[in-house]
Order: C-alpha cells, then sequence, then structure tokens
C-alpha cells in the first residue's frame, strides 16, 4: 500500500534534526548543573549562583523519567553543599538553598511521573486511532483488478491520523468501483459519517449492478442519520468494462484525467449535482458520466484539502500543474512527489483533511490487446439488433 499516514506512510516519521535533539535532552539537566558548578567555582560568588542549581532537576521534568530527576536533584543538592562550604555560605542561608532544591526535585519528580502517564494514554490513543484508521480507511493495494493504485492521506488532526476524508477501492463483480469524499466538518462526528459512507458503499458496490444505486443507497443511508446541516461532497467511479469510465460527481471537486500524452484535463461533471445527504433539499437526483478511458491514462481523485491548500502569501497549490510536473508510469511514486511538494506549498502542516487517490490503467502488451480488441468487437456484434 502507498499511504501516508500525515495516514505520514510519511503526516508521519521523525526528521533527523528532532532525533538528534531528542537524544541531547536528557543530557542537558546534568549540562546545566556542571555550568553552574563550574562559574560558582571560577568566581567564587557563593549564594549568587547557588540557587540555579534548582534549574537542574527542574528541566529534567520534561525529558527524564522520575528516577532520572531525582538523581539530577541529589547531584544538585550535594554540589549546592559541597560549593557552599567551600564559599563559606552560612548555615541559615546553605538550609534554604538545599530547601529549595530538594523541593524543586520533588516537585519535578512528580511533574515526571504524570509527564509519562499521559504520554502512556495517549499512546495508547494513537494507536487505537490507527486501529480505527486500517478498519475505517482501509489499505489500497497496488493492484486492483486491471488498475495500479496509489493513496496519500493526511489528517489535519496529526495525533488524531483520522479525519472527515474519505477513499475506497474495490474490485467488484461490476468491474472496479472507488469513492473519493469529503464530510463537512471534523472532528468524531466527521469520522463517524466518514464510516457510514464506507461502510454502504462497500457494501453497496458489490451489490449493485448500476452506478446510480449505489449512489441512491448511500444517498438513503445519510437521509436516516445525518443532520439537516450536514452533507457529504464525493465522486463515484468505475471501471464497468475495458475503455469505459462511470463517474458520478456530487458536489465535489472535479476528478483529473492524466492522458498519454501528458495533459492533465479536469472532468467537470456534464450537470452538477449536490452533495449526498441534500438531495431531498434539491429535488436533484445525481446524473452518471460515461467517459473514454484509454490504457496508459491516470485518474487523479482528491479532496479539496489539497486544492484549497495556501502558501504564506496566501496562493492555493496548483494541483493540476504540480501533476502534470511530476506524472510517471508508477502511482506511488507520482503521489509521493505530489504530497511532498504540496507540504513544501504550505510549510510543513496542512490545515485540512487532504486525500489523494491515484489510478493508473497500464497498456496491455500487443498480442494481449489485439485478443481483447477482437473479443469487445465480438461482444459488440453481438449486442447489435438484428434487421428483420
Amino acid at each position: 500500500m502507498s499511504q501516508a499516514r500525515d495516514h505520514g506512510d510519511d503526516h508521519w516519521t521523525t526528521r533527523r534534526p528532532f532525533r538528534s535533539l531528542k537524544n541531547v535532552l536528557p543530557v542537558l539537566p546534568l549540562l546545566i548543573v556542571a555550568v553552574v558548578a563550574l562559574v560558582d567555582i571560577v568566581g567564587g560568588a557563593g549564594m549568587i549562583w547557588l540557587p540555579l542549581l534548582a534549574a537542574g532537576p527542574a528541566l529534567a521534568a520534561t525529558t527524564n523519567r522520575p528516577r532520572g530527576v531525582l538523581c539530577v536533584g541529589l547531584l544538585a543538592a550535594a554540589l549546592s553543599t559541597a560549593l557552599g562550604v567551600q564559599d563559606a555560605v552560612r548555615g541559615r542561608e546553605l538550609l534554604a538553598v538545599l530547601s529549595a532544591v530538594v523541593a524543586v526535585t520533588l516537585a519535578s519528580a512528580l511533574t515526571s511521573a504524570l509527564r509519562r502517564r499521559r504520554e502512556r494514554v495517549l499512546a495508547d490513543v494513537r494507536s487505537v486511532a490507527e486501529a480505527a484508521q486500517h478498519a475505517l480507511l482501509k489499505p489500497v493495494p497496488e493492484t486492483v483488478g486491471p488498475f495500479r493504485a496509489a493513496v496519500r492521506y493526511s489528517a489535519a488532526a496529526a495525533e488524531a491520523r483520522i479525519g472527515g476524508d474519505l477513499y475506497a477501492l474495490v474490485a467488484t463483480p461490476y468491474g472496479v468501483r472507488m469513492i473519493v469524499g469529503d464530510v463537512r466538518g471534523k472532528g468524531l462526528p466527521a469520522v463517524g459519517t466518514a464510516a457510514l459512507v464506507l461502510g454502504v458503499f462497500r457494501e453497496a458496490a458489490y451489490d449493485e449492478p448500476d452506478l446510480l444505486a449505489v449512489v441512491g443507497r448511500i444517498e438513503r443511508s445519510l437521509a436516516r442519520n445525518l443532520g439537516g446541516d450536514d452533507f457529504v461532497t464525493a465522486v463515484v467511479a468505475g471501471y464497468p468494462r475495458p475503455g469505459h469510465l462511470e463517474v458520478i460527481n456530487c458536489g465535489h471537486a472535479p476528478p483529473l484525467l492524466v492522458r498519454e500524452s501528458g495533459d492533465v484535463v479536469p472532468l467537470d461533471p456534464a450537470r452538477p449535482t449536490p452533495p449526498l445527504g441534500l438531495r431531498a433539499l434539491s429535488g436533484e437526483a445525481p446524473s452518471l458520466q460515461v467517459l473514454p478511458f484509454a490504457d496508459g491514462e491516470q485518474l487523479l481523485l482528491y479532496t479539496d484539502g489539497v486544492t484549497e491548500a495556501r502558501d504564506q502569501d496566501r496562493e492555493f497549490y496548483p494541483l493540476a500543474e504540480g501533476l502534470a510536473r511530476h506524472v510517471s508510469e508508477e502511482p506511488a511514486r507520482t503521489l509521493t512527489a505530489l504530497h511532498d511538494e504540496l507540504l513544501a506549498h504550505v510549510g510543513g502542516r496542512l490545515h485540512d483533511d487532504a486525500a489523494l487517490l491515484l489510478l493508473r490503467k497500464p497498456p496491455l502488451p500487443e498480442p494481449v490487446a489485439a485478443a481483447a480488441a477482437d473479443t469487445d468487437a465480438d461482444t459488440d456484434a453481438d449486442a447489435a439488433p438484428v434487421a428483420p
């Protein structure tokens, strides 16, 4: 599967500078204690520097376990005692310094314990979120039916790893079928709606010979479960037979068709259709477009988190131009380049969920293509009406 966990396979790798910094931070409290002690030894300032030794265990609370905090605090207390005796600090003042170091150490140890507990809870939540993501947004294999496929998905809430964008790609008795959509809103309600849409789609895609019937079942399910202001924009597409692409666009951004020449063409709907969940208000039924889809061509479905991503100058990301620049024979490579360019465009962090689904129909070898063409011609001849 080619899938981002920004879903970073990629909305989640740790960069090397941050890994290096993470390795240095646990040692930083010891360095601070050592620097304060060195300054005191060199300057001989006595009480001026000794209270700063408490900064060591205080900082350790953010990077170390409670045992590490206590060790740093013990070192700070020992050094403050030794330096206080060396600098002839009065007993009452030295006792005040030791009391401050001990108090800060104990408070920091407690803070460290609470921090580690929160980290464990967060790790559990992220583990559950990943399991939910795999159940909701199932991995897309590299090959589905006659297509090579790839997916990149980035949730705006990076810790949650799932959001309101949805996608699915399934091989059915009626050909390969797919959906890419965007639920209005964010958070858990959007995730619940996305789960509902995907569940109905996966079931209906196998049962319904007609792609319009698949959309109808999703619409009826949403009508029973959504509120009056909720809706889902989506593109539902199918490849029922060689050379024919069916597209139903329900208020969503138009898919992009990449011709074998490299030209990128938006597949604008012939008749606008309202988003899923709003048919009862508009009274309009979805329309089915049947378009040619030749071997070697590619189809990109995406959500508005991609096209509405802005840079620091508030300029939208030019998806069609980016796709034309990075298109290749490997969908995974194309989407990796697109995703990296998108993140660079926005400065490294998306502010909306974004999904990309790319399909490529590899050209058939010449003997196989000739046999397929003969089969299609025979099928068309058999289906032609006989004159009386």
